[in-house]
């Protein structure tokens, strides 16, 4: 049985190559399966967004940035901020709030 396979599979492989390259050529394109990673366009358009953000984060006092940056980047909640900078929890609010108007104004220019 083996021998029989092996003969067949070989002549199988025998007949496709006589055909020549033009063979392979719909197989290829068949084959072509997504992978699911994002394309190098919307790569490209994420790293012009990411820059835009850090030049218009860099607009903002030190405090604020470091307050945004915190809260969103991290995920700390407002609470956990106020109570490690030991700052009142609507003035945390206060300086996020503001930051963030300014962040918007700057990255809708």
């Amino acid at each position: 049985m083996t021998w029989t396979s092996t003969i067949a599979r070989n002549r199988a492989i025998d007949r496709l190559r006589a055909r020549g390259p033009m063979a392979y050529a719909d197989q290829v394109e068949d084959l072509a399966i997504p992978d699911g990673a994002e394309s190098a366009e919307s790569l490209l358009v994420a790293a012009g967004e990411r820059g835009r953000l850090q030049n218009c984060l860099a607009e903002l006092d030190e405090r604020t940035q470091r307050v945004i940056r915190t809260a969103y980047f991290e995920g700390v909640t407002y609470e956990a901020l106020a109570r490690r900078m030991d700052t009142p929890l609507g003035t945390v609010k206060s300086w996020i709030r503001r930051g963030l108007a300014k962040l918007k104004g700057c990255l809708e220019q």
